[in-house]
C-alpha cells in the first residue's frame, strides 16, 4: 500500500510540475504567463464565460482568476461585455487578438495532448481518462467530507 501512495503522489505531483512548464514555455512565445493559458483556452472553446464560470472550469482560485482577466484585458485579449453586473458575473469574450491567440493556444495543447499521449491506443486513454476521473472525484468527495464534518474529521 505505501508503493501505491507513493507512486500515486510522486506521478501527480510530477505530471503538475510539467504542465506547469510546458505552459511557461509555451506562453513565452506571446509574453504570457502559465496562469493566462486556462482563461485564454477556455474563452476560445466557448466564449462568453464570466469570471465565475472561468473559475469552475479551470478549477482556479477566484483571486487567480481575476489576476489573470484583469491583465488580459488591460492587454488588449479579452473585453468585458457588460459594465452593468457585478464584474465577477460580467460576460468576458475574446478580441480580434484574443481570439488568434487563444486559437494558437489550443492548436499547441492538441499537438501536446498528442504527444503526451503516444504509445496510447484510444482504448487505453478512454480507460485511463476514465479512472482517473474516477480517481478525482472520490478524492473530491473524502475533501467535500471534510468541509462538511464540524470536528474536520472528514466522517
Amino acid at each position: 500500500m505505501e508503493e501505491r501512495f507513493q507512486k500515486f503522489t510522486v506521478l501527480v505531483t510530477a505530471v503538475g510540475r510539467c504542465i506547469h512548464k510546458i505552459k511557461t514555455e509555451e506562453m513565452a512565445e506571446f509574453d504570457l504567463k502559465s496562469s493566462h493559458v486556462s482563461c485564454l483556452y477556455y474563452l476560445y472553446k466557448d466564449e462568453p464565460l464570466t469570471a465565475k464560470e472561468l473559475c469552475d472550469i479551470c478549477e482556479e482560485d477566484k483571486a487567480n482568476v481575476s489576476r489573470s482577466i484583469k491583465f488580459l484585458e488591460e492587454t488588449g485579449y479579452l473585453a468585458c461585455s457588460s459594465k452593468h453586473q457585478k464584474r465577477y458575473q460580467s460576460p468576458i469574450h475574446l478580441t480580434e487578438k484574443g481570439r488568434e491567440i487563444g486559437q494558437r493556444i489550443a492548436a499547441k495543447i492538441d499537438r501536446i495532448l498528442e504527444l503526451a499521449s503516444e504509445g496510447l491506443s484510444e482504448e487505453h486513454r478512454a480507460i485511463f481518462y476514465n479512472s482517473f476521473s474516477l480517481i478525482m472525484g472520490n478524492l473530491q468527495r473524502i475533501c467535500d467530507g471534510y468541509e462538511a464534518a464540524p470536528d474536520g474529521s472528514g466522517a
